[in-house]
């Protein structure tokens, strides 16, 4: 981890602690978004364990077809392919859809290469879906397919 992206992770850390001993708790979309974007970091900084811890036992991804192994082995894949990834996530919608359950859709351009500059680089719809067991939110369901290009200029 870059010390840049430390600072950052404990700042934001920091300013969530603080925050939640001054006000009111946060919400379910405070609180998923903030768990969807610990994994953001978690990837970008090739940490594949603190990645999947948010991931639960039970996932189910792409209809049925991926379970929890096989995305852990999907990030190990993507990890060694690229020495770098990125994700930039666009504006996060999350849905209370249930007692300690949620849904979050969103967008991310992920883009992957050996250096600084990126070689691939594609824009995927994410539909997630969130559980909350002992305190802790957890992915149970994602779903993702690339966003055409015409899409994303329109």
């Amino acid at each position: 981890m870059t010390a840049s992206r430390a600072l950052a992770t404990f700042l934001i850390s920091w300013v969530t602690l603080i925050g939640a001993g001054c006000s009111k708790p946060l919400t379910t979309e405070q609180q998923v978004i903030a768990v969807i974007r610990e994994m953001e970091t978690r990837i970008e900084d090739g940490e594949r364990r603190p990645f999947m811890s948010h991931v639960a036992d039970e996932f189910s991804g792409q209809d049925g077809r991926v379970n929890r192994d096989e995305l852990s082995g999907l990030v190990i894949y993507q990890l060694n392919k690229y020495q770098r990834l990125s994700a930039q996530l666009f504006p996060i919608r999350v849905t209370e859809t249930g007692e300690s359950l949620a849904e979050a859709r969103f967008r991310a351009l992920v883009t992957g290469g050996a250096n600084w500059l990126p070689e691939n680089g594609q824009i995927y719809h994410f539909d997630t879906h969130w559980s909350k067991a002992s305190g802790e939110w957890m992915l149970i369901n994602a779903n993702w397919s690339p966003v055409p290009l015409e899409d994303v200029i329109n």
